[in-house]
């Protein structure tokens, strides 16, 4: 059973307890300039005010969003119908799907009154140690000199040909089966989107610390956890209506949600959160 279909089971949980909030709204980022940092994330928004977050720069999708804008236009769409299309094969509708599944994931986190704690460490609680090979899933630009800095190598698995080589104590390889020499593994929420979770996964088996982070990493925790994932990091949005109007505007979210780094040790389960929900309810 892949991640997709497993996270979809949690969620269609919700509905056992009533109505589901539709569609309010996509929000989508302008096309961010080649060498910016923002406008990466399209933000679905529920009636109730929830928020999902996902990444739209993995292939064409923005491209096909903004050209289908009418098809696209999602407001009174069922946001759990929405949510099952992270398990198809369509890039367009698995970013909307994972949107919708972070979206009703952040409902049931505030019903139930859990807010993840804050992240303190953009490392992903990794710790690189003198000697240590930490292994990456996607260029985390900023972090690698970090990382070095404690005397330890990173290896980096690229999908770009043109940056595959060795440099400055970082190897950038096209080749996934590299990561078993790893012993703490950093991933983006990408493969979550482009469905290589479970395939990079099996190269990590010999990991002792695996972070999964992005601010599409908003979805049900637990079949994350239970594939072997030490900790998820992701973005909390604070005030709702102030992160879609910079994101419309392609300004800074950065002051309008928080990091948030979440451990098994601190989340009490899926099942948890619903009877918790409930008696909050009643």
């Amino acid at each position: 059973m892949s991640f997709a279909t497993d996270a979809l089971a949690r969620v269609q949980a919700l509905a056992d307890f009533g109505p589901l909030p539709r569609v309010r709204a996509l929000h989508l980022p302008p096309l961010p300039a080649a060498d910016a940092m923002r406008g990466e994330f399209a933000a679905l928004e529920l009636e109730d005010g929830s928020l999902g977050l996902s990444y739209v720069l993995l292939g064409d999708t923005w491209a096909g969003l903004r050209r289908h804008a009418q098809r696209h236009d999602l407001a009174g769409a069922d946001a759990l119908a929405l949510a099952r299309g992270c398990a198809g094969g369509d890039p367009v509708e698995r970013t909307l799907g994972f949107a919708a599944l972070n979206a009703l994931t952040r409902r049931l986190f505030d019903q139930a009154g859990f807010v993840p704690p804050a992240s303190a460490d953009s490392l992903g609680a990794l710790d690189p140690q003198p000697g240590e090979t930490v292994g990456m899933v996607g260029y985390f630009t900023p972090l690698i000199p970090r990382i070095v800095a404690r005397g330890a190598r990173v290896l980096v698995v690229e999908l770009r040909a043109d940056l595959a080589g060795e440099r400055d104590g970082v190897r950038v390889t096209l080749d996934a089966a590299e990561l078993a020499g790893c012993a703490k593994v950093l991933a983006t929420g990408t493969l979550l989107l482009n469905d290589t979770l479970d395939a990079t996964l099996a190269h990590c088996r010999g990991a002792r610390a695996l972070a999964l982070v992005g601010p599409s990493v908003g979805c049900p925790p637990d079949p994350l956890f239970a594939r072997g994932i030490t900790l998820l990091g992701g973005s909390w949005v604070t005030d709702g209506p102030g992160y879609l109007r910079a994101l419309a505007a392609g300004e800074s979210t950065q002051d309008l949600a928080r990091k948030f780094s979440l451990a098994p040790r601190d989340y009490p389960g899926w099942e948890a959160l619903l009877e918790r929900a409930a008696v909050r309810r009643a």
